[in-house]
C-alpha cells in the first residue's frame, strides 16, 4: 500500500507492507485518514553511526505522546525487550526502513515511527511496516545534513531543519 507524507521539505512517499505488519499499517493508515499526523513535526533526528533516523508521529513533540492506545509487536520482533533474560542480538534496519517506535517495553506501539535514513543496527524491538520511497530519501538527507540540537537522551535531538508532516495522502 502506498501513502505519501506531505511535509515541510517535500513529498515523502511510503510503501507499507500489510503482510508482515497488518496492525501497524492499519493503525498508521487509520490515524492518517483521521488527520492525526497533520501539522506534526518529526521531533527527533539521530545522526549517530548505527542509528540514523527521524522519529515522527508524536503530536506533543516530546516523544511521549500517542493516540491513546497501543498494539502488539509484529515482524521482526520475536523475543523482545529482554524477556526471560534473553536479549536478541542487534539486527540491521536498512536505509529506507519505516519502523514503529515504542516505549522500550513489549507491545507499546502507538503512533510514533522511525524513518531510517542510514543503515542502522538496532535491537529487533521495532516493528517494520514498510519502506521510504526513493524520492523521499534525498529530501530527508538534505534536511538531516543541517544536524540537530543534541537534546535527546536517546541520541540526537530536535532537527535544525524542521520536518513537519502537513498532511498524508
Amino acid at each position: 500500500m502506498e501513502l505519501t507524507l506531505d511535509t515541510s521539505i517535500g513529498a515523502v512517499p511510503l510503501e507499507l507492507d500489510r503482510a508482515d505488519a497488518p496492525c501497524a499499517v492499519n493503525s498508521l493508515v487509520s490515524l492518517a485518514r483521521q488527520g492525526f499526523y497533520d501539522d506534526v513535526a518529526c521531533h527527533r533526528l539521530s545522526t549517530d553511526e548505527g542509528a540514523r533516523l527521524y522519529q515522527c508521529g508524536d503530536p506533543s513533540g516530546t516523544g511521549t505522546g500517542g493516540p491513546g492506545y497501543t498494539f502488539a509487536d509484529e515482524w521482526p520482533v520475536t523475543v523482545s525487550h529482554g524477556s526471560d533474560g534473553y536479549q536478541a542480538p542487534p539486527t540491521l534496519y536498512p536505509r529506507g526502513t519505516i519502523a514503529m517506535a515504542n516505549t522500550g517495553r513489549p507491545d507499546t506501539n502507538g503512533s510514533q515511527f522511525f524513518l531510517v535514513i542510514g543503515d542502522s543496527v538496532l535491537y529487533p524491538e521495532y516493528t517494520v511496516l514498510g519502506t521510504v520511497g526513493e524520492a523521499g530519501l534525498p529530501l530527508l538527507d538534505a534536511a538531516a545534513a543541517a544536524g540537530h540540537d543534541g537534546s535527546s537522551r536517546l541520541g540526537g535531538g530536535t532537527p535544525t531543519t524542521p520536518v513537519v508532516i502537513t498532511g498524508v495522502r
